[in-house]
Formats: C-alpha cells, sequence, structure tokens
C-alpha cells in the first residue's frame, strides 16, 4: 500500500507532509522501491536503467551524470555496467534494483529484502554502500537476517 501497488480500505499515511494514499503521484517523486522480486526491463543495462529512473523521478539533471556513475561503482557494479540486465548475476541484479531505489534524489527507499540470494560478502558490501547512502533518506527495510537489521537499523520492529 504505502508504494501505491495495492489501494488501500482504510487507514492514512503521511511523509513529507504529504498524504500517502492521496498524493501518490507526487510522494513517487521522491520515493524509491526495491521490491522483493527483481523488475528490471532484461535488454536494458543498468546504466540505462538508471538513467531512466532518474529521469522518471525528475532528478536534477546537473548532478546525473555524477549520481549514476557514482551508484555504479559504490553498489559493485562497474564491470557489469553495459551489459544487458538479463545477463547479471542473481546478486548483481539485486545490487541494480537497490540502485534503482536510491538513483534520483529518492528521499523515502522501500527496501524488501534487498540482499536476497547474495553471497555474505556482497551482503556485507550492500550494508555498507546502504550505510553510506542512508543520510538525509528515511529507509524502511524488511528483511529476515537479523545481523542485516541490527547494522542497518536505527529503529527495528520485529513481526511474528
Amino acid at each position: 500500500m504505502l508504494t501505491g501497488l495495492i489501494v488501500p480500505t482504510e487507514g492514512k499515511a503521511s511523509v513529507f507532509e504529504r498524504d500517502v494514499f492521496r498524493d501518490m503521484q507526487d510522494v513517487r517523486q521522491f520515493m524509491g522501491v526495491c521490491p522483493q522480486h527483481d523488475v528490471l526491463f532484461e535488454l536494458l543495462t543498468p546504466m540505462e536503467h538508471l538513467d531512466l529512473f532518474f529521469e522518471l523521478k525528475g532528478g536534477d539533471p546537473a548532478k546525473k551524470t555524477k549520481e549514476i556513475d557514482d551508484m555504479v561503482r559504490d553498489v559493485g557494479l562497474t564491470v557489469d555496467k553495459d551489459k544487458q540486465s538479463g545477463s547479471l548475476s542473481g546478486g548483481n541484479k539485486r545490487k541494480l534494483s537497490v540502485s534503482i531505489a536510491l538513483v534520483g534524489g529518492s528521499k523515502l527507499v522501500l527496501l524488501d529484502e534487498p540482499t536476497s540470494g547474495m553471497d555474505l560478502s556482497a551482503r556485507r558490501a550492500l550494508w555498507n554502500m546502504l550505510r553510506k547512502y542512508r543520510r538525509d533518506r528515511i529507509i524502511i527495510l524488511t528483511t529476515h537476517y537479523m545481523d542485516e537489521a541490527d547494522v542497518l537499523g536505527d529503529r527495528i520492529g520485529i513481526m511474528a
């Protein structure tokens, strides 16, 4: 519901003085989402994905090249940045999905199982990247890994 994919039946949610349910078009300008399952265009490269989503979010054109280049480097996709996403490993697809959520000045970022399918070293690298990119953002992260929640969370809620 918070991402706009499901219509709410009742309740309220607001962020940055905008009603999430009533003003979703405005919210999407500063919201980034990494769903649990990668939703990528198989024929586009990571660079093309990031360019597209930067534009869709209305990112600052003067910062575009630097932001995308920094994102690709920081997430560890430099070697694969010009490969079609359909040919990327599962871990690199996750990295790209997280990058898409962050690019374009996203101030509200929802990450659903961002490190699923990654080996331990890739998970740790992504944790470091998320710690670097969390400044001036609200990041809501769901995970089954308690160590991940402990490392990344300022506030932790546990659902049973």
